[in-house]
């Protein structure tokens, strides 16, 4: 049991290190660790994290390690790029590895980032799989791609489209989805996939009757008052083009930053003859994240 749970408080630590989270332990052979070697953290966390194990491990009056001093001059000498790579561990622990920026904002997009309503909808997804098997899944908004690999992964859909408007996302985003093993034929074992430009606005019924979702997700696309008009337009256009028997099902995850902006969102809906229904079912903790801010999930209907 002893050797259990340790192995139990190593599998935590290390998937709060490799999501770049704040640590209240350190555990040094995970600088070292396959994962960090081939999708390292940004520099300077690996380069704080680092330095503060070496503080403590002197102060133990050990002897000293030469694989940490060596793994310190490393990243002391290594130069900060923009980017850096954050892995998710799915409960199998298989890993998830996202290249991000490291900057929240950047090239005029807040979409080069994983953002907490992303984490809490691929946990959701997690727990609600039967949702998507089988079928045909469109994210808009999907930024690096958190939650559509992590639904290809461990849901099994029968196709998933990944979108968003932005050309620096999107590039990053296929770079993710074929980094995690991705691709876009598939075969009949696995999920076909799809990196689509998707413009709210100018979406035709074309595009979206050619996609032919079952489900349609999103999360953390609520944030700027301009926009929400093109998406519940969006919404609206899903549920009511006559694309299938029956209309999508639409799952919208949101953190409440700004309560107005969220009351406008859910306004527009109801402007829009848009019914929603928030969803409540609780969602087990996988991923290391801040659980600060209120996350609300809102199932949509016609």
């Amino acid at each position: 049991m002893q050797d259990a749970a340790a192995e139990g408080g190593t599998g935590r630590f290390q998937a709060q290190f490799f999501a770049m989270c704040g640590l209240n332990a350190f555990q040094w052979g995970t600088c070292l660790h396959s994962i960090c070697r081939k999708t390292p953290p940004s520099v300077k966390y690996r380069r704080l994290f680092l330095s503060e194990l070496i503080k403590r491990h002197e102060r133990t009056a050990a002897e000293p390690l030469d694989e940490l001093y060596d793994a310190l001059a490393e990243v002391v000498g290594a130069k900060e790029e923009p980017v850096c790579y954050k892995t998710y561990l799915l409960p199998s622990g298989e890993p998830v590895s996202l290249e991000e920026n490291v900057a929240f904002i950047s090239d005029g997009t807040t979409g080069l980032v994983t953002w907490e309503a992303a984490l809490y909808m691929s946990e959701w997804a997690l727990e609600n799989q039967h949702i998507f098997t089988g079928r045909t899944v469109l994210e808009l908004g999907s930024g690096v791609g958190l939650t559509g690999i992590v639904v290809c992964q461990a849901c099994k859909p029968t196709k998933y489209v990944f979108s968003d408007c932005h050309q620096t996302v999107l590039q990053r985003l296929r770079n993710n989805v074929h980094h995690n093993g991705l691709t876009e034929h598939g075969n009949p074992d696995s999920v076909s996939v799809s990196v689509e430009e998707l413009d709210w606005e100018t979406v035709s019924d074309e595009q979206l009757q050619r996609i032919g979702a079952d489900v349609v997700i999103a999360a953390d696309v609520v944030y700027d008052p301009d926009i929400i008009g093109c998406l519940v337009r969006l919404l609206a256009k899903l549920l009511n083009c006559k694309m299938k028997e029956s209309p999508p099902e639409v799952y919208i995850a949101s953190t409440i930053r700004n309560p107005k902006t969220y009351e406008c969102f859910r306004d527009e809906l109801e402007k829009a003859g848009l019914k929603h229904l928030v969803v409540t079912h609780p969602v087990t903790h996988v991923f290391p994240y801040t659980r600060v801010s209120t996350i609300e999930m809102l199932k949509i209907l016609s």
